[in-house]
């Protein structure tokens, strides 16, 4: 009933675009529904792609799934898209289900997960997660990922960071979703150039973190 739904929304929204004269301005997607049932993953990609959109979407995972449920929707539908339309996952945002998406065909992500991470003093690093509230940085001189480029690593120390939190100070949230955006954002050149170069398999089956390896 719920896919059902959805199909019928998408229906709506694709004759509301057409008749807004705007179908060349915007990139409607068509998004495929299921939750973990690839039965239902399959029946809603096949209707979804018969309209010809610019791009389609896998929605519905990341809301309390596992990395194995994701990655088995995200293996099981990719290939169900066109491959010659963007494919976009929403909502999902660790370097683990990023690469696993990436070499199912995914092309594209959203997530809140950098900032929300930011403003709760957890920075992502090669090496893991850190949460800089924690005492053990309260006189570490490091930046938060040696040898990273953002101008929180560039200006300031873990720290100076942490005491930015316990004033309370806004700053040290900006400065770790910097950060944070710059970490994700370097993985994904790393993934390109690792595809570019003809080197994803290797990098691939050694992990994310693999893929700051020459970073």
């Amino acid at each position: 009933i719920a896919n059902e739904r959805t199909l019928r929304w998408r229906d709506r929204c694709v004759a509301a675009h057409r008749a807004s004269g705007r179908w060349d301005e915007q990139g409607l997607f068509g998004i495929v529904q299921g939750g973990t049932d690839l039965e239902q993953r399959t029946y809603c990609a096949d209707r979804v792609t018969q309209h010809d959109l610019p791009g389609f979407a896998i929605g519905g995972v990341a809301v309390g799934e596992g990395s194995d449920e994701i990655r088995s929707v995200v293996e099981h539908t990719a290939p169900l898209l066109p491959s010659d339309k963007p494919r976009y996952l929403m909502g999902v945002g660790y370097e683990r289900d990023i690469v696993a998406a990436v070499r199912a065909g995914v092309d594209m992500f959203d997530c809140v997960l950098p900032t929300r991470n930011g403003r709760n003093a957890s920075a992502f690093t090669s090496n893991g997660l850190i949460r800089l509230k924690n005492a053990k940085f309260a006189d570490d001189p490091r930046p938060i990922e040696p040898g990273c480029d953002c101008v929180a690593c560039r200006n300031f120390s873990r720290s100076y960071i942490r005491h930015l939190f316990q004033a309370n100070e806004m700053l040290g949230g900006i400065l770790v979703s910097l950060h944070n955006l710059r970490h994700f954002q370097r993985l994904l050149l790393d993934i390109r150039g690792a595809i570019r170069d003809n080197a994803w398999a290797a990098r691939a089956q050694r992990g994310p973190v693999a893929f700051h390896a020459d970073a």
